[in-house]
């Protein structure tokens, strides 16, 4: 079971809902990849004209959690203002707080995070901020106060997998909430890993949106995350430099 905050939930699978083909697949690979947390970005979404698009008005929103982010944001300013806004609009009280420091990277600002996390938790919301695999960072961000922490395992949209796997696994390790690998999942084998390696959850967008079948690969992440969070209870054996026999020797034949 996943907690964040007063939630609880069982799919670790975290689905954005950017950048799909169009509202039915988006509508289909959500609901096949079961997951129960659904991530938008509140400047994208028109979630006060009536008249306009809105793919919230195709899901069954009793199933989902919602997870507003702020992407866009450029300062801790911004990213509160963000914030309010998604919580006066009545969707949820938890937060992806998300500050960009470079357009180029799409890098989160350190500093920035900070602040809009630190502002946040005393405003009440559940504050779950998108890190960069700065160790001492997600430390920092867990001291304040946040409910969890979602570092990047590579650079948004890149799917280059996880590139820093050392520091990803001190986060992990020194973490007394949740962590969820967030931004640069490219298949379902990197999900998998994070999963092995002792993640939390994970969080991915393009890698579903951006697939040739949107739909199979968002059952293909479901069971992928599924498989690595058992594989990571279960304890994995320890590598060995030579060869081990899978069958015991005591009792074979010497004939």
């Amino acid at each position: 079971m996943l907690k964040i905050g007063h939630y609880e939930f069982s799919s670790r699978l975290l689905l954005g809902t950017g950048k799909y083909p169009n509202f039915d697949i988006q509508k289909e690979a959500v609901a096949v990849s079961e997951a129960e947390i659904l991530t938008f970005a509140v400047r994208r979404m028109n979630i006060f004209e009536e008249s306009q698009p809105n793919f919230l008005e195709k899901l069954d929103l009793e199933r989902y959690t919602l997870l507003p982010n702020t992407a866009g944001a450029k300062t801790a300013e911004e990213a509160v203002r963000i914030a309010k806004l998604a919580k006066a609009s009545g969707l949820c009280d938890m937060i992806k707080v998300e500050v960009i420091g470079c357009q180029k990277t799409l890098l989160p600002d350190p500093v920035e995070t900070l602040k809009a996390s630190e502002e946040l938790l005393k405003e009440g919301f559940i504050v779950l901020p998108y890190t960069s695999d700065d160790v001492l960072l997600a430390k920092r961000l867990e001291e304040l106060g946040c409910h969890a922490i979602m570092p990047g395992a590579s650079p948004i949209g890149s799917g280059q997998g996880i590139i820093n796997p050392l520091n990803l696994s001190f986060i992990i390790e020194q973490a007394k909430v949740p962590v969820i690998v967030d931004a640069g999942i490219g298949t379902p084998s990197d999900a998998a890993i994070a999963m092995e390696m002792g993640a939390d959850g994970v969080l991915l967008n393009t890698a579903v949106s951006g697939a040739q079948d949107p739909v199979k690969m968002a059952h293909a992440m479901k069971l992928a995350i599924e498989a690595g969070r058992l594989g990571f209870e279960a304890g994995r054996i320890p590598k060995k430099r030579y060869a081990t026999a899978s069958s015991p020797l005591e009792g074979m034949s010497t004939v």
